[in-house]
């Protein structure tokens, strides 16, 4: 059993795996902070244009 310990803690096999994981979070992570962000400027771009057209009654 303590063979089969100190080999487990050798191998590293599975570290690679574990870092693109984690580093496949840290993206996903940002890139929804990043669309938050966008979304929320979009929307409030979108009304100030909209409230601009608006106030003209040019037509």
């Amino acid at each position: 059993m303590i063979k089969f310990i100190k080999n487990f803690r050798k191998d590293e096999a599975g570290a690679v795996t574990v870092d693109w994981v984690v580093l496949t979070a840290a993206v996903v992570g940002l890139a929804i902070a990043a669309y938050t962000a966008i979304e929320t400027n979009a929307n409030t771009l979108i009304t100030a244009a909209g409230g601009a057209v608006a106030a003209e009654n040019d037509f």
